[in-house]
């Protein structure tokens, strides 16, 4: 024993005595002789759902994988892990375990990479396995979708073995297959370049549910699964024909079934059948599911996609009762920021530990399938006023987001730069197929082009949309049906997009209002074409943007400024040539007298995703000698009192002839300034004040007698600029006027309130006396 220690310690010196005379010796070409002793490192990308090349990136490292965690991630150490998978670079990546959480260690954290390294090894890091961080802050990388050449894949796990990506509902019913959505069908997953089945024994409401989530409906119901059989065993040809005659015609001759799962086993609270335990049949499975069939799924669609007028119905009476739960400023239908309802205004939802079994039982209560992303950081757009929640823990069981545990907010907890927002799964409409572009110098612009007689079966016939009366509600829904995001604009006249042969216009008369998920959903004139000019420059276009603006007025400030002034005549000049005065005053008696004017500051804030741009261009503006100051656009908000049942009796409007950022938030930078015939607009983050001192930042209110009204602001009132949502555009007050003192109170942005609370608003008897409470 001591022999063998003995030279067990002669080993160890002459070990390392060669490596401090290899040290020494700094040659800085040498390879380090402990480098090819450290085995290398594998990866793989997990999770779900996701396609292959995206997915939460896990290091195989000391005999075990474990995940890395998002702090400092960047784009830099997404392109060398991209790389170590075998793809050739990344093009984003994904924080707060977008992927679903790991499980096991978590291996490396606060990674700091310059983009050019070989390994992650070479990546500055806290070291391997000291992280502060759990895994719902596993990061994921989205790589781009070309393999680097002759790259051997040996560290990415055999997918097929462990993952399925793709699942569908394909539909068997003669009819059915026609109609969209898919509710009832059988579910199939994608294997190799087919597609197979999952035989049904041991399959519940729970598996069934699951799949309905992922196809975007909200829940499921009982299948006649003896129906089925038909479609799956095999029958004599003459008693096969007697049932399909005597029950509904199955469309098909019976297919040659493959089996690829089996013994799905899933909680119901799952976003992907990928989350649930199932086995893979191995090798031959044509002797498969020899008691079962295929699994057949029925379910439920919601409101928004009910085809059949009990469906219908049930929509109607949904929508008699104002749900406590709505989504704001998503692009597609089935996304947006959380807003909940309580104590009868409108809040927002704090993303910490937001994830996706909440952010589900958010999307089925709105009557979509379940979460496809939990998203936090006001990746939707800041919302406004109260954070209602915050830390809300759903089980994914739950009917309604208040049945699931939360905490209430306090101010010092949350800010609105961590509104929690979700991606819902949808229901495949097939409307996309129904739109394109055409000439546009990316896929994101062109000249509109839809299809017409695709519904009756025929081969569609495509065409384009007369450009009369064509704005940005049109637009915007054109832009969500191609799947684009939002409207950036809507043109009338596309004469520099003139690179397509299709020249006849097949739609005019469109007239949306703006939340429609096609435009066939819009007012139009149908088959009799009612336009002007029919020649092809006159066609709709339209220019899409992933991201919008969203201006929204701060409400206390009006109500803090407002006052009245009696101006002299002879000081409204300008004010007059601009219309900023009441008709009546065109018979005044210039110069004398005055004018009663209702003045207050207005604080316009850009909340949006991108920086609010006038719709004209520098060389369209128009200057204004009188006040010196070029207008880009000519009405940017609308003032106006009115009386409680909404009839105007004074009115307002100002030109935006100065947009520009006046202040902004801590860390964001002013862009724009109307000094020096400088770009206008309003920086995402900033605001643009119009002083109560300015012109025409006011109401005549001469001809207005003492009474109750309704002070109403609405900004950008022609939709002139697109915007993620209108519907926070307008602000009313509450206001009181004795014939002498004007008295302001209760100012909420529009939406801000319940359908109760507003009426109440509305309904305002008035004040008796100047005391506000």
């Amino acid at each position: 024993m001591g022999r063998c220690s003995t030279r067990a310690w002669q080993e160890l010196l002459v070990l390392l005595g060669g490596l401090w005379m290899w040290g020494s010796g700094a040659q800085p070409t040498a390879p380090s002789p402990t480098r090819s002793s450290v085995p290398p490192l594998k990866f793989r990308l997990a999770g779900y759902p996701r396609k292959h090349n995206e997915g939460r990136i896990e290091v195989f490292y000391n005999e075990e994988w474990g995940t890395i965690c998002d702090d400092d991630f960047t784009l830099a150490n997404a392109q060398v892990l991209c790389r170590q998978l075998g793809f050739v670079g990344a093009t984003g990546w994904a924080h707060s375990a977008k992927y679903g959480k790991g499980v096991g260690r978590i291996w490396l954290d606060n990674v700091n990479c310059g983009g050019n390294e070989k390994s992650i090894r070479d990546c500055k890091h806290r070291g391997w396995g000291n992280s502060d961080c759990s895994h719902e802050e596993d990061a994921g990388v989205v790589c781009k979708d070309e393999r680097i050449p002759g790259f051997k894949d040996s560290n990415v796990i055999e997918t097929e073995q462990s993952h399925v990506e793709e699942v569908r509902l394909r539909a068997v019913v003669s009819g059915a297959r026609r109609r969209l959505p898919v509710t009832e069908g059988i579910v199939e997953v994608r294997y190799k370049d087919g597609w197979a089945q999952i035989c049904d024994e041991g399959w519940d409401s729970k598996n069934s549910r699951v799949i309905c989530g992922m196809m975007g409906f909200p829940t499921e119901k009982k299948v006649n699964r003896n129906f089925y059989k038909l479609a799956s065993k095999s029958q004599p040809k003459q008693k096969r024909r007697e049932d399909v005659g005597s029950r509904k015609r199955l469309f098909a001759e019976r297919q040659q079934l493959n089996y690829r799962l089996h013994s799905v086993s899933c909680t119901g609270t799952e976003v992907h059948i990928s989350m649930c335990t199932f086995q893979f049949y191995r090798g031959n499975s044509s002797a498969a599911c020899s008691t079962g069939m295929p699994a057949v799924v029925s379910c439920l669609p919601g409101p928004l996609f009910a085809t059949g007028s009990t469906q219908k119905k049930k929509q109607r009476q949904q929508q008699q009762s104002q749900p406590r739960i709505r989504l704001k400023g998503g692009a597609k239908a089935g996304e947006g920021r959380v807003e909940v309802l309580k104590n009868n205004e409108w809040g927002t939802i704090c993303d910490d530990r937001w994830n996706l079994l909440s952010a589900s039982v958010v999307c089925r209560e709105l009557g979509f399938g379940s979460a496809k992303e939990a998203l936090t950081g006001a990746r939707m757009g800041q919302g406004t006023g109260p954070i209602h929640l915050n830390e809300v823990q759903c089980l994914g069981t739950e009917k309604s987001l208040w049945s699931c545990p939360f905490k209430n907010i306090t101010q010092e907890d949350c800010k609105h730069s961590e509104d929690a927002a979700v991606r819902c799964n949808i229901p495949y409409m097939g409307y996309e197929n129904l739109i394109r572009l055409s000439g546009g110098r990316s896929r994101f612009e062109g000249r509109v082009e839809v299809a017409v007689g695709a519904a009756e079966g025929d081969e569609p016939r495509w065409g384009l949309v007369c450009g009369e009366g064509w704005g940005t509600l049109e637009a915007m829904v054109a832009c969500r049906q191609l799947g684009l995001g939002f409207a950036n604009h809507g043109l009338q006249e596309t004469w520099y997009w003139d690179a397509s042969n299709v020249t006849e216009m097949v739609l005019s008369g469109v007239k949306c209002a703006g939340h429609e998920l096609s435009l066939s959903h819009c007012q139009h004139h149908g088959s009799s074409l009612n336009c002007r000019n029919t020649g092809t420059r006159f066609a709709a276009g339209v220019i899409c943007s992933e991201t919008a603006s969203d201006l929204l007025l701060h409400a206390p400030l009006v109500q803090e400024t407002a006052y009245i002034e009696d101006r002299p005549l002879h000081m409204l000049y300008c004010a007059a040539e601009e219309n900023c005065l009441s008709s009546s005053a065109r018979h005044a008696n210039w110069p004398y007298g005055h004018r009663r004017l209702l003045r207050f500051s207005s604080q316009i804030h850009n909340n949006g995703r991108a920086d609010f741009r006038p719709k004209a261009g520098r060389h369209s503006w128009v200057w204004h000698e009188c006040h010196r100051h070029y207008h880009s656009m000519d009405i940017f908000t609308h003032y106006d009192i009115l009386t409680p049942n909404g009839t105007k009796v004074a009115e307002g409007h100002k030109a935006s002839f100065c947009l520009e950022d006046t202040e902004c938030e801590e860390d964001v930078a002013k862009r724009y300034e109307c000094a020096n015939f400088g770009e206008q607009g309003i920086t995402v983050g900033c605001w643009d004040l119009y002083r109560h001192d300015i012109d025409c930042q006011w109401i005549d209110i001469t001809d207005v007698k003492p009474g109750n009204y309704i002070l109403q602001v609405v900004i950008n009132p022609n939709f002139e600029v697109a915007e993620s949502d209108f519907t926070n555009n307008a602000m009313k007050c509450n206001c009181k006027y004795d014939g002498h003192r004007i008295w302001v109170h209760s100012c909420h942005i529009g939406d801000a309130l319940s359908e109760e609370a507003s009426k109440r608003f509305e309904q305002y008897p008035g004040q008796l006396n100047n005391q506000i409470s």
